[in-house]
């Protein structure tokens, strides 16, 4: 895992002032067009920006935590092949939109990027065990699709469904090495684990109003 070029791109994206402009003008022509649920606020744009900044730098401070537990928890085997892939859509991701440079092009590939975690860690709760990596990111994701807006982000979607699909198959679930892993797993030595990584306890877009949320 090559965490400090994860860190270099974001850092670098957002010392470009070209960048973050185009980022915030991409934002105020977007803003018109989100799908309902997202009330407009006043500030809007300063407030997905800060968003948007977090959203992207989570990417290597969780995989930076997923290595560390992976070694000290002894589930490498189970870790390791879904953290490479995230990091390759973070740093050779699929065919972007030729106008997506900078933290526009971060943010789709962030959004490959949590978007893995969250639909590996649906299939191993599908099947009698915890989420692989314990982090909440379903609202963050749902307000990511909205900003990046339909059909593009319906197709990041689909490039993570291949990337599941060769990653933990229906078959993973149904070997012996699963089953192991099933049987030896400590949840509560898990939890200590991933508990002195504060990344995985921040719950990013509860600042964004959606209507109908209480």
């Amino acid at each position: 895992m090559n965490i400090s070029a994860l860190r270099e791109r974001v850092a670098e994206a957002r010392s470009n002032q070209q960048s973050e402009a185009a980022l915030e003008d991409w934002l105020e022509h977007r803003l018109p067009d989100l799908h309902p649920a997202i009330a407009p606020q006043p500030g809007a744009t300063a407030t997905l920006l800060r968003f948007i900044n977090a959203y992207i730098a989570q990417v290597p401070d969780i995989l930076e935590a997923a290595e560390a537990v992976a070694d000290a928890a002894q589930i490498r085997a189970q870790l390791l092949p879904v953290l490479k892939v995230a990091e390759a859509f973070f740093l050779q991701p699929p065919a972007l939109p030729a106008d997506h440079q900078g933290m526009l092009a971060l943010l789709d590939e962030a959004y490959l990027a949590h978007r893995l975690v969250e639909e590996v860690n649906d299939r191993y709760v599908m099947h009698g065990c915890g989420p692989l990596i314990p982090l909440g990111m379903t609202r963050a994701n749902l307000i990511v699709h909205q900003l990046l807006g339909e059909p593009f982000s319906n197709e990041l979607d689909a490039e993570v469904e291949r990337a599941v699909q060769a990653l933990v198959p229906e078959s993973l679930f149904e070997g012996e090495a699963f089953q192991t892993y099933k049987a030896q797993i400590d949840p509560e030595t898990c939890r200590r684990l991933w508990d002195q990584w504060p990344c995985m306890s921040e719950e990013l877009g509860v600042e964004i109003k959606w209507r109908g949320a209480a």
